[in-house]
């Protein structure tokens, strides 16, 4: 059963996706014929009013087939008062920006709630000291916490990088050794590391690793909040970088992972507990928000495009147009799909 909370946690981001656009249909009076999770044949269908409430054999994706908008002919077309083409490209913008929003809210309010309930993060202990480094120049040790920097309370290993990163010339330090507090003087410098993609950068650092100490942090709500708009707007940083290193070739598409990759990662952070399904599941919904968003036919970006096109314009692309450029982003998904799933396959097999 290790497939199903991954696949539900799947299907709850679907669902809340599709909802951001169906309540935005809904807002401008758009007449929504189908609410379906999953794509394919119908599994399960309930009608409310005009619309079509429906579970689909393929839990992959979901969609809301509005009234005069037809992802397989996109040439179909309806200018009924409750029709998706009687509305202008503002109004159809907003209803297509409406899914990948409900995304990053989502993301939002479960690092909103991991803020509220407390979560485990490294503690500024120092493990490792690199030779010659300003750390060991100033005789910091192994198993020294570090309490202040310039007079500013460390509570994090995060809180004490972010602090000397930014800082310039001499910093003071205080740190705790042995139940002692002692102040440390001492200047960081520009040293070699590597990024998360393995690249070589400069980093400002003095040397050090930490001990793997963790601390439990809880947060008011305003603190929470702080911490659910770093963390939405990091992830989103970060998914945006790897989609550009993986086009400019630094990440290897061989790195690239599809659904099987998905469910055993969700399947290990729920083994590692609700925080870290929290964690991750947040993760996926902002991925799932900023994929979307790609100016790719098919998706929620393409279709963006092509209404800006028409706001500049003032005239609609031609349907020739629209059905080269659909079918073109409905292959390039369906291959980077199959990427995914190969590399899968291929690291099962290789253990």
């Amino acid at each position: 059963m290790s497939w199903l909370m991954p696949l539900l946690i799947l299907s709850f981001l679907i669902f809340f996706h599709e909802l951001g656009h169906f309540l935005a249909a809904r807002f401008f009076r758009v007449r929504v014929d189908v609410f379906s999770i999953g794509f394919g044949k119908r599994l399960f269908t309930i009608k409310r009013g005009d619309t079509d409430y429906s579970l689909s054999m393929i839990p992959l994706g979901g969609y809301v087939k509005m009234k005069g908008q037809d992802d397989l002919n996109p040439a179909i077309k309806s200018l009924d008062d409750d029709s998706y083409n009687a509305k202008t490209p503002m109004q159809r913008i907003v209803i297509l920006l409406a899914g990948p929003f409900a995304n990053f809210l989502l993301a939002f309010i479960l690092y909103f709630t991991i803020a509220i309930a407390g979560h485990s993060t490294l503690a500024p202990v120092i493990g490792k000291i690199i030779e010659n480094s300003p750390a060991q120049i100033a005789k910091l040790q192994e198993g020294d916490k570090i309490i202040e920097i310039g007079g500013k309370q460390i509570v994090t290993w995060d809180d004490m990088a972010k602090e000397i990163k930014s800082s310039t010339g001499t910093i003071d330090l205080v740190i705790e050794r042995k139940k002692s507090l002692y102040p440390i003087v001492l200047t960081p410098k520009n040293l070699d590391t590597k990024n998360m993609f393995n690249e070589k950068i400069k980093k400002r650092m003095i040397g050090i690793a930490p001990l793997g100490d963790t601390i439990e942090v809880h947060s008011n709500p305003i603190e929470a909040l702080d911490f659910a708009y770093i963390q939405t707007i990091k992830a989103s940083t970060l998914i945006v970088q790897s989609l550009q290193k993986l086009i400019q070739g630094i990440v290897p598409a061989k790195e690239l992972g599809g659904v099987v990759s998905i469910v055993q990662v969700t399947h290990q952070a729920a083994e590692s507990g609700l925080i870290a399904l929290l964690f991750f599941t947040a993760l996926i919904s902002v991925n799932l928000g900023v994929l979307n968003l790609l100016p790719i036919p098919a998706l929620d970006g393409g279709h963006i495009m092509f209404n800006i096109y028409e706001f500049i314009t003032k005239r609609m692309p031609s349907e020739n147009m629209l059905i080269r450029l659909t079918i073109g982003g409905w292959v390039f998904l369906i291959s980077l799909m199959s990427l995914g799933l190969y590399n899968d396959i291929v690291r099962i097999v290789n253990g």
